[in-house]
C-alpha cells in the first residue's frame, strides 16, 4: 500500500516512465460509509508494474493524474469510478471501457471476472468485492484481490479491441469512450428523498413531507457521523413513520424499523422530524411527484395521445430488431428516452434529416444516428401517413 507523499512520489515517476495504456480501478466504500469516495486506487502499467494507493493517506492524485493524463486509461464500468477518481484529482483525457465495450461486442455477461474468463481464459479470484474497503489496515488477502482487477485488464483490452474490429464495431466504441472522457459531472439530484425505496406506498403531501424530513435529518447524521444513511435509519422505517404519522415518540417506537435497540435519543430525535412535518403548513407541503422535464410516462400515452403512443410502438420494434441484429442491447444502441422524447415530439416533417438532427440534439453518437435514423424515420412517417 502506497500511503505516503515520499512512497506516492516514486509511483508518479515509475507510471510517468511506463509505457501503452494505464490500467485503473477504484474501490469505494459503498454500504459502509457516507458518500462515494474513494479508498483505495490500483494501477498497472507495461514498464511500471501494479500500485495500490492509498487515497486516505494520499488525499490528493493530481500529479499521478497529470503523469498517466495523455495515456489511455482502461476501466472496467468507467462511469462507476470516474466520479471518486475525479474527487481526488485524476481525469482522464482518453479511456477505454472494457465493460462498455463488451456490451458493443455482444457479450452476454460483462463483469469483470466473466469477461477476463470468456475472452482471456483466467479465473479471478472471487469473494471481497463487497468489503469495506475503509478498514485499515487492509488484510493483504483483499490487498491481492484488489491487484487482481487490473492484472489483466490491458490484455483484455487489446482482446476487446480485436474483437470490436472484426465485427466492424471499433468506432462505434471510441465514440463512447470519448463521449465518457468529455461528460461533465453530473449536476446534484434533486429532491433525492423522493428516491426513497418504497416511495410509491407515499401517497399524502402530508406523509410526503414526512419522508422528506426523516430522509434530511438522517443524511445529516450519516454525514456527520461518516456511515452510509441505510445503517442509520432504513428506508422501510422512514416509509412506515410516514404512513403512520405517529404522534410522539412511544407510537413512534412501535412502529418497525424504531423500537430494536433504539435510544431514547434517537427516537426524540426522529420524532422531532416527523412533528415538523406535521407542523407545516398546507402550502409548504412537497408536491406529489417531479415536474416532467420530457414526455408523460409511456403508459399514460394511449389516452393522452393515441397517435404519439402508435408512433412509440413502432419506434421500439424497429429498435429492438436492429439491436439484435447488431448484437447489441437496446439501450446501447439507443437510450429509450431519447426514442421516447422523438415519438413524443417529432419533427414537423420526419425526414432522415429532421430526426437526425433531433437524435444529435439529445446527444446521440454520429454512429447512433447513422444506424438507427432509417428506422426510426420510417415509423414516424408510418404514423404521418
Amino acid at each position: 500500500m502506497v500511503a505516503t507523499g515520499e512512497a506516492l512520489a516514486e509511483v508518479v515517476a515509475a507510471f510517468a516512465g511506463g509505457t501503452g495504456p494505464v490500467a485503473v480501478d477504484a474501490e469505494r466504500a459503498s454500504g459502509y460509509r457516507y458518500g462515494q469516495r474513494a479508498y483505495l486506487v490500483q494501477l498497472r502499467r507495461e514498464g511500471a508494474g501494479s500500485a495500490l494507493i492509498d487515497p486516505v493517506g494520499c488525499a490528493d492524485l493530481s500529479a499521478l493524474g497529470e503523469a498517466i493524463g495523455d495515456a489511455e486509461w482502461v476501466l472496467h464500468a468507467a462511469t462507476q469510478d470516474l466520479p471518486c477518481l475525479r474527487d481526488i484529482g485524476m481525469v482522464p483525457t482518453r479511456l477505454f471501457d472494457t465493460e462498455l465495450a463488451g456490451r458493443l461486442a455482444g457479450f452476454a455477461r460483462v463483469g469483470l471476472g466473466a469477461m477476463v474468463e470468456n475472452v482471456l481464459g483466467f479465473a479471478l479470484e472471487k469473494g471481497h468485492s463487497a468489503v469495506d474497503w475503509s478498514t485499515r489496515p487492509l488484510p493483504e488477502p483483499w490487498l491481492r484481490y484488489a491487484a487482481l482487477d487490473v492484472e489483466l485488464l490491458v490484455d483484455l483490452r487489446d482482446a476487446l479491441e480485436e474483437e470490436l474490429e472484426r465485427q466492424g464495431k471499433l468506432e462505434w466504441a471510441r465514440q463512447e469512450f470519448a463521449a465518457i472522457a468529455a461528460a461533465p459531472p453530473p449536476p446534484p439530484r434533486k429532491d433525492p428523498w423522493r428516491r426513497t425505496s418504497g416511495m410509491h406506498k407515499v401517497r399524502r403531501r402530508r406523509q410526503m413531507a414526512v419522508v422528506r424530513e426523516l430522509w434530511t435529518a438522517r443524511d445529516q447524521v450519516a454525514q456527520r457521523r461518516d456511515v452510509s444513511p441505510g445503517k442509520v435509519l432504513g428506508d422501510a422505517a422512514i416509509v412506515e413513520a410516514a404512513l403512520s404519522l405517529p404522534p410522539n415518540s412511544h407510537a413512534l417506537a412501535a412502529l418497525p424499523g424504531f423500537g430494536h435497540r433504539m435510544g431514547r435519543r434517537q427516537l426524540e430525535q426522529w420524532q422531532a422530524a416527523v412533528d415538523r412535518a406535521r407542523a407545516l403548513a398546507e402550502s409548504e407541503l412537497p408536491q406529489p411527484g417531479q415536474p416532467l422535464s420530457g414526455p408523460p410516462p409511456p403508459r399514460a400515452w394511449a389516452d393522452k395521445d393515441p397517435a404519439a403512443a402508435a408512433r412509440l410502438s413502432a419506434a421500439r420494434a424497429s429498435v429492438t430488431a436492429l439491436a439484435e441484429r447488431l448484437n447489441l442491447p437496446q439501450e446501447n444502441l439507443i437510450t429509450p428516452d431519447t426514442v421516447r422524447r422523438l415519438c413524443w415530439e417529432p419533427p414537423e416533417l420526419p425526414t432522415a434529416e429532421s430526426v437526425a438532427e433531433v437524435l444529435a440534439g439529445h446527444g446521440a453518437r454520429p454512429w447512433q444516428i447513422e444506424q438507427v435514423t432509417p428506422i426510426l424515420t420510417e415509423a414516424l412517417q408510418a404514423d404521418a401517413d
